[in-house]
Parts: C-alpha cells; structure tokens; sequence
C-alpha cells in the first residue's frame, strides 16, 4: 500500500495577506533541506508540490538528492481564495478554520475532495509539498472529522498517510507547532 509524506512548506518570506506568492526565507530553506534528509531514506519516491513557489522551494533539496523531477499538481495547492482581497485573506481564513467542512462553499468542498483524488491516484509512494491548510483538510478527511482545523503543522512537518483504494488513512500526524493563521 502507498505511503504519502505530506510536508508542509519551509518558513514562507511572507504571510498569507501581503503575498499571494512568496518564496522560502533562510529559516524556511533550513527546513527544506531537513525535510529532504529525512525522507530520502524512503527511497524511491515520487515528488509533487503545489504550484505555489513556497511548496516548490521546499521540494527543490530532495529533488536535487534524488536528481529527479518534481510534478506540480494544482490539487494539493493552498487553499483556494479567489475574489477576496490580499489585505482580506486573514479575516477570511481565520473564519474558514474555525468552521466545518459542511458548512463550507461548494468550492472548499470541491478543493478537498480533488486533493483526495490526488491521494487515492497515488499507487507509489508519494510526497506531496503543500500547506498548513490542505494537510488539515487530509488529516479531517482521513480520520473523518468535521473540523477544519485538526491540526496545526509546523513548517518543514511531514505527515504519513497510507493509501488503501479509496481510503485514505493517517499514520502520523508529524511535527505540530505554534502557528498564528492570519
């Protein structure tokens, strides 16, 4: 059965309402590059990340260890905010994770359920570069809670899931940390 190590992002330059985009800072390139010498003894493995720059930095370690490409996949990407403004993501996400998945827009829903598919298409082992959001909807589809929020992980955290057909099971939840979602 497949593995996923999903690895939430090095430490982003910026935060989620001046930067739709940033890269990694010095911090976040540091864990990066502990994320990769941790799971290069899963070997081998496919590599995926989100299309967003934080998620291919931190991809780009193991990448060059394992002297292969990375696969960027929109359906592990962060959490869609289309039509709200930079300046308004905060409130907004703050909003998000205090509710339920069944209480969500259609949208959220769909986003959730196409990064299951990803999952579930998923017949080797895979890592998967993504963010503080997508892991939390994974580890509540996995264990089939209702909450956005389930977890907080840590920057450069890596978080196990195996791949059963159509189901999605947590093995560990990895590192967890003290993150302000703004």
């Amino acid at each position: 059965m497949p593995k996923v190590y999903m690895v939430r992002h090095g430490r982003a330059a910026a935060n989620f309402t001046t930067d739709r985009d940033p890269g990694l800072d010095d911090l976040g390139r540091a864990q990066a590059a502990q994320a990769a010498s941790t799971l290069r003894a899963h070997t081998p493995l496919l590599l995926l990340s989100s299309p967003l720059k934080r998620a291919q930095e931190t991809a780009e370690p193991l990448a060059e260890q394992l002297k292969q490409a990375v696969r960027i996949d929109a359906r592990v990407a962060e959490v869609p905010s289309q039509g709200i403004r930079l300046e308004d993501r905060g409130t907004w996400l703050q909003a998000v994770m205090q509710g339920h998945w069944s209480e969500q827009s259609d949208a959220l829903q769909q986003w959730r359920d196409h990064m299951a598919q990803c999952f579930m298409a998923c017949t080797e082992d895979t890592v998967i570069f993504s963010h503080f959001v997508a892991i939390n909807a994974m580890v509540a589809y996995a264990t089939q809670r209702d909450e956005v929020s389930v977890c907080r992980p840590d920057n450069g955290s890596i978080t196990i899931f195996e791949i059963q057909g159509s189901r999605i099971t947590l093995l560990d939840q990895g590192a967890e940390a003290t993150t302000h979602v703004n």
